[in-house]
This record gives structure tokens, C-alpha cells and sequence, in this order.
């Protein structure tokens, strides 16, 4: 069954802080994991100091719950120290997928 929710979350690392926003967002794969609600999770780099998250989700619960999970959480609370902004996160709906 596809998945049609999603969240798409871009960073904005700080001048210095761009290893630092890797290493959290990739640690984060392990707490994805733990989540029987989140289909799909990646975590992406975009530039040198831009990085992103694409998550996908059966429902809006499950979506909900993940944005009130750990992995929100440790964004945040290390938004102030790594990031130039607040994380811009975006929900979205799913509209095709190709798996293999």
C-alpha cells in the first residue's frame, strides 16, 4: 500500500556547524527505525549547508505522531546551536511512487 503523507524538512546549517547537522540527522536513521508509523524516512544533503529530511506515512496520525516524536524533538532543541533558521517543515501529499 503506498504511502500518502509525507513531511519534507530542509536545514540550514550555521557557518561550522555543517558536520555537526550531518551528524544528527544521519544518528537519526536509528529512532526512525523505531517508528512502526513512518514508512519511509531519508535524510539528505542538499549544499554544503543545506540538508533535509523526506519521511512518508499511511496516515495523519501517523505524521502527527512523528512530529511530536524524538526525532522533531532533537531537532529543535538543537535548532538554536546548528541552524541559521528554525527547521522549514513542510507537509505534503504523496501523488505517485516507484519502488523496485
Amino acid at each position: 500500500m503506498m504511502s500518502k503523507l509525507g513531511l519534507l524538512v530542509r536545514l540550514e546549517a550555521k557557518a561550522g556547524k555543517e558536520k555537526a547537522v550531518e551528524e544528527l540527522i544521519t544518528s537519526a536513521v536509528s529512532l526512525a527505525e523505531k517508528e512502526g508509523y513512518t514508512t519511509t524516512w531519508y535524510a539528505f544533503r542538499i549544499n554544503k549547508s543545506t540538508f533535509g529530511i523526506y519521511d512518508t506515512f499511511q496516515n495523519e496520525e501517523g505524521r502527527k505522531s512523528h512530529l511530536g516524536g524524538k526525532i522533531a524533538q532533537a531537532l529543535m532543541s538543537n535548532a538554536p546551536e546548528l541552524l541559521v533558521n528554525a527547521p522549514v517543515i513542510e507537509p505534503l501529499d504523496v501523488l505517485a511512487v516507484k519502488t523496485a
